[in-house]
């Protein structure tokens, strides 16, 4: 098994679309060996076209309850994984005087495209297929390579 961190905290602007997507997949790789957690910069209802695409691969974040930074019960995580620039920002001035890990991996907001349904529900499925990738790579599910 791969190097794993302990604690992780995925954080996005509204923590309704980016960060539940990245904390669900990565509970369902590695839910029983990590502590994972999502926040937003604010706080907004799971956003319905995320529901949809995380129901396309067999996960539920129906019951997803956004929190925002201030919200936060524990702020000790070995990792902060910030999705947008606003939560970068905000991953940093939080870790600021912590030992902690932040990493940006820019992700597109996909509720800013416009168009029909099955347009809008694609930019929310590359979204999460690009989470996933980056996921996988970071916190591969198999041995380390030598």
């Amino acid at each position: 098994m791969a190097d794993l961190p302990g604690s992780v905290l995925f954080a996005c602007t509204s923590n309704s679309i980016r960060s539940p997507i990245a904390e669900a997949y990565l509970k369902y790789l590695h839910g029983s060996r990590i502590y994972i957690d999502s926040v937003g910069v604010r706080g907004l209802e799971v956003d319905g076209f995320a529901i949809a695409a995380m129901e396309e691969i067999g996960l539920d974040i129906s019951r997803h309850r956004p929190k925002t930074f201030g919200e936060l019960e524990d702020t000790n995580f070995d990792i902060v994984v910030s999705l947008s620039p606003e939560a970068q920002h905000s991953a940093v001035e939080l870790t600021r005087t912590m030992a902690i890990e932040v990493e940006f991996w820019n992700t597109l907001d996909p509720s800013i495209i416009e168009g029909a349904r099955e347009t809008r529900l694609g930019a929310y499925r590359e979204v999460r297929d690009r989470l996933i990738a980056r996921i996988h790579k970071r916190f591969p599910t198999g041995p380390k390579p030598v």
